[in-house]
């Protein structure tokens, strides 16, 4: 399996993962990137996989279907492109031979879904959407800080070696913000170097992986004294976990 992310706009990834003969694609926000792409690579779009429901994510999905044939799958409770197949956490889809395991992440949005696969002989994958970004995560447009922090919490219990397909490019001003909340942390420091170097060649920082991401983005740290006590500084109010990511979020939202 080969995985590619394919820019679009001005910092969304749309994901590609082919075969050589067919591929799918998620949360493509334009059409005319994937039709290139798969033209360029000589493959047949099989599946189209919508995290939520939003216009960056979803605007090309009628074009492709209508030009490719290819089949749509998206969240149960979110306004989609029709005709798709429906799904919610638990669900479990059969595409280009991978089973791939629909997960419930409310919190950008009220219907928002993650997909993890583990393919064979491969590291187990994940199409996150705009729940997890490298060291950040999604504002809550329509979630709770409680459902985001459940979210975030059932990504961050899979495997450490997970490639973590975000849908931006937005490691290098996360990194900021996570070198605010934690100065000392060494493994922000390392990373940023490394993030730095590679747009400086205009290369995607993506995938991450759940390992790294446990060690560097602090709304999976939310848990740590070191977090709690810079987030108490931002509101002393912040005291169990949920507030304490409530309160992180909203020092990110002014940031």
């Amino acid at each position: 399996m080969n995985l590619i992310p394919l820019p679009a706009f001005n910092d969304n990834y749309i994901w590609m993962l082919h075969d050589g003969a067919r591929a799918l694609v998620v949360d493509p926000g334009e059409a005319q990137v994937v039709f290139e792409a798969i033209e360029r690579l000589g493959v047949q779009l099989a599946a189209i996989l919508v995290t939520h429901h939003h216009n960056d994510h979803t605007g090309g999905v009628a074009d492709l279907r209508e030009g490719t044939g290819a089949r749509v799958f998206g969240p149960m409770h979110e306004p989609m492109p029709e005709p798709l197949m429906r799904l919610t956490g638990g669900d479990v889809i059969q595409v280009l031979g991978l089973s791939l395991q629909v997960i419930d992440v409310p919190g950008h949005t009220a219907g928002h879904i993650a997909y993890y696969a583990e393919p064979a002989d491969q590291t187990p994958l994940l199409f996150c959407g705009d729940t997890l970004f490298s060291a950040g995560s999604g504002r809550l447009f329509e979630g709770t800080p409680a459902q985001m922090l459940t979210s975030l919490d059932k990504l961050a219990a899979l495997p450490d070696n997970t490639r973590v397909c975000c849908a931006h490019e937005y490691t290098a001003s996360g990194l900021v913000f996570a070198r605010t909340v934690e100065p000392d942390n060494q493994a922000v420091i390392s990373h940023q170097i490394m993030v730095k170097a590679l747009r400086e060649q205009h290369l995607p920082t993506l995938p991450s992986s759940i390992g790294l991401e446990k060690a560097i983005n602090p709304f999976l740290r939310t848990h740590l004294e070191s977090v709690i006590r810079t987030v108490q500084q931002f509101d002393a109010s912040a005291q169990d976990p949920v507030s304490v990511f409530a309160a992180l979020r909203t020092w990110k939202n002014q940031f």
